[in-house]
């Protein structure tokens, strides 16, 4: 079983919902959500937030976190994590930020950084990854581990 039909179908045990923000995927975490049969049960939606502007007007980012911490960061992602439940009412909610790549880097900020958010009422989490490869690899990863911290950020909400 991939994921995210595991994610499907322990949400939908449980009757949550869950919903997305997403920069560096563009969506792809969504994509692969609604491929899973029966995932109308427990997909609100999501928000593509490429632009700062986006994650500022449409989920909730703060101005000062985007000039104080930059659209990639744990500050942001939960932020827009947060954001995205908050506009939603899903249960659960998950962000993703990072530098795809090959370019939109600083010394600070290589290719490959990407962290990712989950947030819901009991629990508002945020972890740092770095991923290599070109940045078709480095947009798998992202999905891959969006996926990932949500069923291991579960346990500890359900």
């Amino acid at each position: 079983m991939t994921a995210e039909e595991q994610l499907v179908a322990r949400l939908a045990e449980k009757g949550w919902t869950l919903a997305l923000a997403e920069s560096c995927t563009g969506g792809m975490v969504a994509q692969r959500i609604t491929s899973v049969p029966g995932a109308s049960a427990i997909f609100l939606g999501g928000v593509v937030a490429y632009a700062n502007e986006i994650k500022r007007d449409v989920l909730g980012v703060s101005s000062a976190t985007l000039a104080a911490h930059g659209a990639v960061s744990a500050e942001t992602a939960l932020a827009m994590s947060q954001g995205a439940r908050r506009i939603t009412h899903a249960t659960v909610a998950a962000s993703v930020t990072g530098i795809a790549g090959p370019s939109g880097t600083t010394p600070d900020k290589p290719v490959g950084l990407v962290f990712i958010g989950v947030a819901s009422a009991q629990c508002a989490t945020t972890e740092r990854f770095f991923f290599s490869g070109d940045r078709a690899a480095i947009r798998a990863q992202a999905c891959n581990a969006m996926l990932v911290l949500l069923l291991k950020s579960l346990p500890g909400i359900i």
